[in-house]
This record gives C-alpha cells, structure tokens and sequence, in this order.
C-alpha cells in the first residue's frame, strides 16, 4: 500500500501544480473553451460531418474515428464503476473548480479519452498533422486537471485509452479497407 500512497502523493503534488494557476484569465478563458474539443457533442458531430462531407482516406479515417470513439468509452464506463475515484475538488482542500462541478466519477478522463481516439486515427492517416493534434490533445488532457475536475493519472490514462482505441481502429480500417488508406 505504501507504493499506492506514494504515488497518490505524486499524483496530486501534480495536480496542484497545474490547478494553482485557475485564476489566471488567459489560461482560464483557454482551458474552459478548449476543454469542449474533448466532450461529446464536439467530438460526434466533428466525426459524423467528416464522415458525411469527404471521400476516400478522409472519410475512411473518420470511420475509424467514430468506431474509436465508440470503443474507447466502453472501458471507460466499466472502469469509472470498477475503480469509483473521487474527482480531487472533493478530496484535496483548497481545489479550485468551476460552478456547478461534475459529480460522477474521475477515473479515467472521458474527454481526454474521446479527443485521443478522435486525434490519433488522423495524426495517423498524415503524420504532417501530428504536432497540431497532439497540442490539441494535450490541452484538452491539462484542462482537465487545470479546471479541478481530474487527476494526471486519470488524464494519463484516457490518453492511453485514446490512443490504443484510435490506432485500432484505424489499422483494422486499414485492413478492411486496404485500398483506400
């Protein structure tokens, strides 16, 4: 137990350190807009379009999007009722959190999940969009803790989540549909 409570000390030590900023106006007006790219209508419908109005690689990679999606959020559901860790505004004092805070479990992060298995499939498709979907991956993940709604290691592993669900789904696309990507 004692390796567990360590690295729940880790874990919010690196909380705090992100979350300490919340006052900042600049950052806040970014993390509360950014952390939208990460929840659910932007994600379905940013998929569901680029299914509907492209062709070829673009709509197969969407494809894999959506089916990534879809699948990263199952073992999400089983682990938020598996592992019920509370968010850390009510366990660490002096969180900083926004009004009206979810209440649902912390563990793993669902945006975090949905932007990496949304990003990945397409950072996949054009290396050259790497960096930009990685920084948008990346806030989304931050804004998260920086909001006061999660844990690194909640955001920690939605990104794992993200990724496998995205780089599954756009190999097994890849192997149905070998001619278009």
């Amino acid at each position: 137990m004692k390796i567990w409570d360590n690295l729940y000390e880790v874990d919010s030590q690196l909380f705090r350190s992100i979350n300490k900023y919340f006052d900042h106006p600049l950052l806040q007006r970014y993390f509360r807009i950014i952390t939208h790219l990460g929840g659910a209508t932007f994600t379905i419908a940013g998929v569901v379009l680029l299914m509907l109005f492209t062709r070829q690689e673009v709509q197969m990679t969407a494809i894999a999007a959506a089916i990534s999606l879809a699948v990263s959020h199952l073992p999400v559901a089983i682990m938020k009722k598996i592992y019920p860790r509370r968010r850390p505004y009510f366990v660490l004092e002096n969180t900083n959190v926004l009004d009206n805070p979810l209440k649902d479990h912390s563990f793993p992060s669902g945006h975090t999940t949905a932007i990496f298995s949304v990003t990945v499939p397409f950072i996949l498709l054009s290396p050259l969009l790497f960096s930009a979907l990685l920084f948008i991956g990346v806030s989304v993940g931050l804004s998260r803790i920086f909001l006061g709604l999660h844990y690194p290691s909640d955001v920690l592993v939605g990104m794992m989540l993200g990724s496998t669900t995205g780089l599954c789904s756009f190999l097994a696309i890849q192997q149905f549909v070998p001619h278009v990507l």
